[in-house]
């Protein structure tokens, strides 16, 4: 049997501010497009183009309408930042392809051209602050990237913070990449809040993790039992090369840990071994561009093409096997509803799971269901709908 082939844009910055955010998805989706050509049940092979905007985000745009036009791609794995994925769904909304988005964000948008895969702030930020606040306290210090996923989630982190009776001591916002950060621990130093909230995404996370751990060093006060540092955006990836002492102690909500331990994730795991020959850990960013790809295939085997409109379709009306465990989408927003975990890194990177949100968490992208923690009557502030540029 001749297999068609079905070109696939695999668009990710591996240089650049957060290029091992980058290469780590890129090694996950072509994870699964091995996995895919080599299994003769499919009708169809995928014929991968990996692209690099090399964290410049006018870049993504270029090369996803290069993809389309002269590729015949229709669909584009890809975007790592908020600000990379709004360059590009202009392009796939105008061309009438798929952009298939796998990084955690802010919420707040939806698109007939995107499915979403990532987590929100429901499945990632009002979790973690319902964990957080009642043991360490209410006065956050908030750090971030500047750039949408910063802003926006430590605006909302503020709306929460106050819904509770608590008060943000700063926020606080550094340009996307940049390594300067003294000036943060300063302030931190001086303020001594209950806990860090960090919005920081690549070399700037790893800047900071490596300061705050040596305050940590000169002064007890700033403990991880005491003062610890959290996030919703951070992996095993964000600890590499960091010293024992600065890789532990860290609070995070994650929809996939390396040591996630379910049937589905040991044998992802055990196929992931048997090809790369190691039992390096897995990441989020790896396992999440691997679902998109396999879902993707899925949905093309079921509908026995890869036309936009028929894949959108199909899934939003089915399970599809993935390492986390079935998921859906809502035929509504599309994105996918997810479990999420609290963990704790540890002084070898990695991440002791030890509180999971049961059952799935259905995607709420415009915070209009949900419960904030320690509101009275429990429902989010009416925060209307909002554009972000």
């Amino acid at each position: 049997m001749i297999r068609r082939s079905v070109p696939l844009s695999l668009l990710y910055s591996t240089t650049g501010a957060y290029a091992a955010l980058g290469r780590d998805a890129v090694d996950g989706a072509l994870a699964a497009v091995a996995e895919v050509n080599n299994n003769s049940s499919y009708s169809f092979h995928f014929e991968p183009r990996v692209d690099d905007p090399a964290g410049s985000a006018e870049r993504y745009a270029e090369l996803a309408e290069v993809a389309i036009r002269q590729r015949g791609c229709r669909h584009i794995v890809g975007a790592i930042t908020s600000w990379s994925r709004k360059e590009v769904l202009p392009v796939v909304e105008r061309h009438g392809a798929l952009l298939w988005y796998a990084f955690p964000h802010e919420g707040y948008e939806t698109s007939d051209s995107v499915i979403y895969l990532g987590a929100c702030p429901n499945q990632h930020l009002l979790p973690l602050f319902s964990y957080i606040m009642p043991r360490y306290g209410r006065r956050p210090f908030i750090v971030g990237s500047n750039y949408i996923w910063g802003w926006e989630i430590g605006r909302i982190a503020r709306e929460i913070t106050e819904a509770a009776g608590g008060e943000v001591l700063a926020e606080r916002f550094v340009p996307l990449g940049s390594e300067e950060v003294d000036h943060l621990i300063a302030e931190i130093r001086q303020k001594r809040p209950d806990f860090i909230l960090s919005n920081l995404v690549g070399r700037s996370a790893h800047a900071f993790i490596r300061a705050y751990a040596q305050l940590r060093e000169e002064d007890a006060e700033f403990s991880a039992e005491r003062r610890p540092f959290v996030a919703c955006n951070l992996s095993e990836l964000d600890l590499a090369d960091l010293s024992p002492q600065a890789k532990a102690g860290h609070i995070v909500t994650n929809i996939y840990l390396d040591r996630l331990d379910t049937e589905e994730n040991r044998r992802f795991k055990a196929r992931l071994a048997a090809r790369r020959g190691d039992d390096r850990p897995v990441t989020g960013p790896f396992v999440f561009a691997y679902m998109a790809v396999s879902v993707l295939a899925q949905a093309i085997a079921d509908a026995g093409t890869d036309d936009p409109d028929l894949i959108r379709k199909l899934v939003t009306q089915r399970q599809f096997d993935t390492p986390i465990g079935p998921i859906s989408f809502d035929p509504r927003t599309h994105y996918a509803g997810l479990r999420p975990f609290i963990g704790r890194s540890d002084s070898e990177g990695g991440f002791e799971i030890f509180e999971t949100e049961n059952p799935i968490v259905e995607a709420d992208p415009y915070l209009v269901r949900s419960v904030f923690p320690g509101k009275p009557g429990g429902h989010a502030p009416k925060t209307g709908l909002k554009v972000v540029k």
